[in-house]
């Protein structure tokens, strides 16, 4: 299981949780806001961010995304961050009828440091997400609350509030379109004929997760994988690959389950880099 790691984050992280750090948001960063579909940058000592949001489409839906900058030298973390780290994290107010639907992760990188490893970006990244807002033709006036970690030496909580003002409005915005269109270059692919998940088992004793894979005929080196189990837990390490044609299987220790787990019904992610492509899919286990 992932834990917060105690010789990674600043003094006033460590005297805080989770809860307590969104509590305490004037102390993590500074709050931004503004009535309008992109807003200004919140800074910290690692970085900045802000959020950008396209006017509602005729069906409620509203595309936006998170920009996050770290600084030279500094990285910030994906859905799962490793061994230490703190995920991204969104809240929605539900004024207006406004509901948070979807965030899309682009693929992130193996980040080592130490004996620490992490999974995550040491370069500027944007969140896709996806809104709706259950009367597109009213207007309204939409707080976020955005919630990051940024690492160099030291974790440093960032919280940032922000305000946007959602209204129908003809055309589309071109620099925040631009942007969630370079964005979603980032994301992973599906799986597909020639790259995806072909089978997948967890040992009787749990602690192997078995995985055969179809790999791009183009790509010679081994993958990357990364699974998910539950919230917290991060699979990367890999045993016993072995390649045949375009099939790849190897093994992933899945070292302690949380106590009394119930393996069956639930869902894994499973995130695999192979060369230039990335694909991600689940694994259900029925």
């Amino acid at each position: 299981m992932r834990r917060i790691s105690t010789n990674r984050l600043s003094s006033r992280w460590r005297s805080l949780t989770l809860a307590g750090a969104l509590a305490a948001g004037g102390l993590l960063g500074h709050a931004s806001t503004a009535n309008a579909e992109m807003t200004p940058w919140a800074q910290n000592e690692g970085g900045r961010m802000r959020i950008i949001a396209l006017p509602p489409e005729p069906d409620g839906k509203v595309r936006g995304a998170l920009q996050i900058e770290p600084k030279a030298g500094w990285i910030t973390y994906w859905r799962e961050p490793g061994d230490a780290g703190i995920p991204p994290k969104m809240v929605f107010s539900k004024a207006g009828g406004v509901t948070l639907d979807s965030i899309s992760y682009p693929v992130p990188k193996r980040i080592d440091s130490g004996k620490l490893r992490d999974i995550g970006y040491d370069q500027a990244v944007t969140f896709p997400f996806q809104l709706t807002v259950s009367d597109p033709e009213t207007p309204v006036s939409l707080g976020a609350s955005a919630f990051i970690g940024l690492c160099r030496n030291i974790c440093i909580p960032f919280q940032a509030e922000f305000t946007l003002a959602l209204g129908s409005a003809k055309g589309t915005p071109v620099e925040e379109a631009m942007i969630l269109a370079k964005a979603a270059l980032t994301l992973p692919e599906a799986p597909s004929e020639d790259f995806s998940v072909t089978d997948y088992a967890v040992t009787q004793g749990r602690d192997l997760l078995k995985l055969t894979l179809e790999l791009p005929a183009e790509v010679e080196k081994a993958p990357q994988v990364f699974a998910t189990g539950p919230e917290g837990h991060v699979l990367f390490d890999a045993l016993n690959g072995e390649r045949k044609g375009n099939s790849y299987s190897l093994d992933m220790p899945i070292g302690k389950l949380p106590e009394n787990y119930d393996l069956k019904g639930q869902r894994w992610g499973i995130l695999v880099i192979a060369g230039n492509r990335a694909m991600e899919t689940s694994l259900a286990f029925d």
